[in-house]
């Protein structure tokens, strides 16, 4: 659907101000997520999966463009969700933690959100970093980042924190 580089990201110093333009486009329709969830592959039998997203309509793509095009990464793709929308939605979506870590993260850090959407990048960015130090890869370390994603977007119970592995186990974050 959507290359993994786009051929205008230098463009973007040709267009003051359009980082801001993202900026709000990303506080009005953007998402930063970290989910802990059940995978027997993996090690501890769960996997942490992180995603930059933006959504828009079909109709509204060369908005998602835009944004991969200033940001420098991202696939646009259709949205398996299928709710009471009259038009197909399409997502922007950055999941290689490399691209977040190299474009997204900093792209953010030097050109703050403006909503209380800075609060889940705050928590996604920690998350992030956390991850790059190898912390998912231990029962502790699972614990902590169930926790954060815990004070995120829809802010729900971990199901990693409610499953019996995790109840079994005292954790030292435990207060």
């Amino acid at each position: 659907m959507g290359s993994e580089n786009p051929s205008s990201a230098g463009n973007q110093q040709e267009r003051p101000g359009i980082e801001q333009w993202v900026v709000g486009f990303v506080d009005g329709e953007g998402c930063f997520s970290i989910s802990v969830v059940r995978n027997p592959g993996c090690r501890l039998g769960w996997q942490v999966q992180h995603e930059f997203s933006v959504t828009q309509g079909a109709s509204s793509r060369s908005a998602l463009d835009l944004v991969r095009e200033v940001i420098g990464c991202g696939m646009v793709i259709e949205n398996q969700r299928h709710d009471n929308h009259r038009e197909t939605l399409l997502r922007l979506s950055v999941k290689r933690r490399a691209q977040l870590v190299e474009r997204v993260i900093p792209f953010f850090e030097v050109h703050p959100l403006r909503t209380a959407k800075r609060f889940d990048f705050d928590r996604f960015t920690t998350v992030i970093h956390w991850m790059q130090a190898g912390e998912h890869l231990t029962e502790a370390g699972l614990r902590r980042i169930a926790r954060e994603t815990e004070q995120m977007n829809r802010r729900a119970r971990s199901r990693f924190l409610e499953s019996s592995e995790a109840i079994r186990r005292p954790s030292p974050y435990d207060n």
